[in-house]
């Protein structure tokens, strides 16, 4: 259903605060959002006076290959939700945007569960500190075009892997039991990570029918780990596939 469509027939746009999507989605198996499609949301938002808000709890901080996974678009949200990466492991989550935006609550207007803990903040800090130089921004696009290639390879081995799709080093495979028909395949995706898991590596299922295994491995990543890490992945989805 089409913006004005969803307008005409469910929902007044004067009644509608904001729409929030992930530009990358994490649980629903690692699908980024064209850039056409973000554009035009983002053009929908601003006709209708409608808060575009980009959720990069799981995509933000480098996981894309830029700090945040939306600036591949060239869209601007109008506020922007983080967390998980930005820890370093540590709870801590937070929201920036339009300065017209995050000066409107009163004081005492936001607060959280986490709000101020001075152990993550400090740990955050250490995190932006990190990606100052930009060198770990490109370290993580390099990751991503290798994860990119060795999952196109094993792909090309194995005809139960119907896609290879995400963003940068943010980046899974989906298991069919047929690519013509694209049926997914969960019980093939549950076997791989049993394999996987026998040779000590441990992977996560994702997607609405959790026949997806996603990847999201730290940025720091040496390239010995990750050509470790393929190459257990590999025989893990070959034995899972026999």
């Amino acid at each position: 259903m089409s913006g004005t469509e969803l307008f005409r027939t469910t929902v007044d746009p004067s009644r509608v605060a904001a729409i929030i999507l992930e530009p990358v989605l994490g649980e629903g198996g690692f699908l980024p959002a064209p850039a056409e499609f973000l554009r035009a949301l983002r053009q929908v938002c601003d006709e209708h006076g409608i808060v575009f808000i980009a959720d990069e709890i799981q995509s933000g901080v480098g996981r894309t290959g830029d700090f945040w996974a939306i600036e591949a678009s060239g869209v601007q949200p109008d506020l922007l939700t983080f967390a998980k990466s930005v820890g370093g492991g540590l709870p801590i989550s937070g929201v920036t945007g339009r300065a017209e935006i995050m000066d409107a609550p009163t004081v005492g207007g936001l607060g959280g569960t986490y709000a101020g803990n001075p152990l993550a903040c400090a740990a955050g800090l250490a995190v932006l500190d990190l990606f100052e130089d930009g060198t770990l921004l490109a370290h993580a696009r390099q990751v991503g075009e290798r994860l990119r290639a060795g999952f196109g390879a094993l792909a090309q081995d194995c005809p139960r892997i119907g896609d290879v799709r995400g963003q940068g080093p943010m980046i899974a495979l989906e298991f069919v039991r047929d690519r013509d028909t694209r049926e997914p395949d969960p019980e093939t995706a549950t076997r791989v990570i049993e394999e996987a898991r026998a040779r000590g590596l441990l992977l996560l299922k994702a997607g609405m029918y959790a026949s997806v295994i996603r990847v999201l491995m730290p940025l720091t990543v040496t390239e010995e780990e990750l050509d470790e890490g393929l190459s257990r992945l590999r025989a893990a989805v070959l034995a899972a596939t026999a």
